[in-house]
């Protein structure tokens, strides 16, 4: 007999993005490049290595999170104990809503995701940096 999941990522998300902030890549893009602000990536390396960056954005992948936010973790990253704005994307902007609340649960703030993620970002045109290697293609 298959699982019976009772709630589905799409429920999950919704949730999440009920009791967050979601910018716009508009009002991220106004964000960009401020002192007092951090931009978390959460994507895969390979999705980083393929779609390109986010110029200054703070590289955390997804399973790691938590334990980096921690400042009990044996994992601990000190940008996260710094007093600043955190805004975290994606690819699409799923799993930043996701940890975005979780950021949020766990005490950080200001928090926010930026709808649409990664994706909508380079859509608008907004600055994106590209590895050496795609350059030379």
């Amino acid at each position: 007999m298959p699982q019976a999941i009772t709630k589905g990522y799409k429920a999950l998300v919704s949730e999440a993005e009920s009791q967050i902030e979601t910018l716009s890549v508009e009002a991220a893009q106004a964000l960009h490049g401020r002192d007092d602000v951090v931009f978390v990536d959460l994507r895969d390396p390979r999705e980083l290595e393929r779609e390109g960056r986010m110029p200054g954005a703070f590289h955390c992948p997804r399973g790691m999170l938590e334990f980096w936010i921690d400042p009990e973790s044996p994992y601990a990253k000190p940008v996260f104990q710094e007093d600043k704005r955190f805004v975290f994307f994606c690819g699409g902007g799923w799993r930043s809503a996701l940890a975005a609340k979780t950021a949020q649960e766990m005490g950080l703030k200001p928090v926010a995701h930026v709808a649409g993620g990664f994706t909508a970002w380079k859509k608008t045109g907004a600055p994106v940096e590209t590895s050496a290697i795609d350059r030379k293609a």
